[in-house]
């Protein structure tokens, strides 16, 4: 019985998402603004700043204890990204794999330009 009851305060307590700010006003503001940069691996739509996940709580988590020890924003961000890869962040580094990302609007742009190009050539004859 009392198993039971155990199981059902445990269910009902909060749990901790990770919400639990920094002393200080500046390492909380430095990184409240990294996790609005880091995107959560499970939601996926959604920064870990946002995410109820226990995976985004946990990054959160470690978001935290590394700028409270002292750790840079960009240090934290890499170190993430060498964890998890350049699909962490929003703003993924250029490098080979990521290179479509950054190429692809581009590219469709000057497709876009060279195709309304066209129409308006073929509109004039």
């Amino acid at each position: 019985m009392s198993l039971i009851l155990a199981i059902a305060l445990a269910a009902g307590a909060p749990a901790d998402l990770g919400y639990t700010q920094l002393p200080d006003a500046r390492q909380e503001e430095a990184a409240a603004e990294l996790m609005f940069e880091l995107r959560c691996l499970v939601c996926q739509g959604q920064s870990i700043a946002d995410s109820d996940v226990s995976m985004a709580a946990d990054m959160r988590r470690v978001v935290r204890q590394k700028i409270a020890a002292g750790e840079k924003p960009e240090d934290v961000r890499a170190w993430l990204i060498e964890r998890y890869g350049s699909y962490v962040t929003y703003d993924p580094p250029l490098s080979w794999a990521t290179a479509p990302l950054w190429l692809a609007p581009l590219l469709l742009l000057a497709l876009g330009l060279w195709v309304a190009r066209g129409s308006f050539r073929w509109r004039r004859s």
